[in-house]
């Protein structure tokens, strides 16, 4: 794609009114129902969707290929960022009507870090065609090792600050409790951060680890930095939404880890078999639309079999209970 700078302008420019509506419609703090989280997670899909037509009418079906099997990959991974983000809040205590301030401002700040990513990317991809082995062999090893994190139950561990949020904290110091939506306070005559501020910097640090691994797999699904930033930006301004609409099956979710793996493994072969044909070694490529259908099968079989495991799990765990309620029935039986 040649993608002028108008093009880039404008595109940025529209993404930040749809953010600047999105904020001034949640700006007071209150407890979002599913209806609202709804109303806008279809609001954000039918945006990316319109945004790949687009693309299709004058790019395209090529791009517009690329950016929804990127953007169906970004969205499907920023689903298993969901997890830690429950994790930080129930560290952090989050008053239940401060939540989605807190993911605005941390989502915000991940997406603008994550731009500095894509545009790292962008750089070293033109430089050296031989750092998609790399991506190639990193998406392939981060695909183990959330098998691994999985099998270990990952999920449930407790989140632990990061060295560089810890640091900031000890620099500025922290309240001992919200002041609102306040991010600074005075007290004791020096100025302190609260903790609505360490939140936002707990999300917005933390997708940016996980930017390490959807960063490099979108770059297996397209080479344009245009499409990337789009695919990025769509699926990380619909998950503050997202949280509050699924936020209580999350937990159903118990396969999910292992499809995300299936699908960064295979990413990771693509574009592994991408460097070697770029190396001038006669090997077959995936293309995208195979790549698509891939990944929303996988996707879709994982929801199924996840939603199908619970559901067996939480009919045995029930069988438990009456079974335990017979058992002490009739022992108070036979002490009467």
């Amino acid at each position: 794609m040649n993608v002028s700078l108008t093009t880039w302008l404008v595109t940025v420019a529209a993404l930040c009114a749809l953010i600047a509506v999105d904020f001034f419609i949640g700006r007071k703090p209150h407890d979002v129902s599913v209806k609202e989280a709804g109303v806008w997670t279809v609001v954000w899909v039918l945006l990316a969707c319109l945004f790949g037509i687009g693309l299709l009418v004058f790019s395209g079906g090529g791009p517009a290929g690329e950016f929804f099997a990127g953007f169906i990959t970004e969205k499907s991974l920023s689903v298993d960022n969901l997890f830690v983000f429950v994790l930080i809040m129930s560290k952090f205590a989050v008053p239940s009507q401060y939540q989605q301030r807190v993911l605005m401002v941390g989502v915000l700040l991940a997406l603008v870090l994550r731009a500095g990513f894509i545009a790292a990317g962008a750089a070293i991809i033109s430089a050296f065609s031989w750092v998609f082995y790399l991506f190639g062999a990193f998406l392939i090893w981060t695909a183990w090792k959330l098998v691994q994190d999985a099998r270990k139950g990952g999920h449930e561990e407790e989140y632990e600050e990061n060295k560089m949020l810890r640091t900031v904290e000890e620099r500025f110091g922290v309240a001992d409790r919200y002041h609102g939506t306040k991010l600074w306070i005075e007290e004791n005559g020096k100025r302190v951060m609260t903790p609505m501020l360490v939140v936002m910097l707990a999300i917005g640090s933390t997708d940016l680890l996980f930017a390490l691994d959807s960063i490099p797999a979108i770059y297996g699904l397209t080479e344009e930095p245009y499409i990337v930033f789009a695919a990025n930006a769509f699926a990380l301004m619909g998950l503050r939404q997202l949280y509050f609409l699924i936020g209580g099956l999350l937990k159903r979710l118990v396969h999910l880890s292992y499809g995300l793996s299936i699908i960064l493994g295979f990413i990771g072969v693509k574009l592994l078999l991408h460097a070697l044909h770029e190396s001038g070694v006669h090997v077959p490529e995936i293309s995208i639309p195979f790549s698509l259908g891939f990944i929303v099968l996988v996707l879709a079989v994982t929801t199924f079999t996840s939603l199908r495991a619970s559901k067996k799990q939480e009919e045995q765990e029930e069988q438990e209970r009456r079974t335990k309620r017979e058992a002490e029935g009739e022992r108070e039986e036979t002490v009467s």
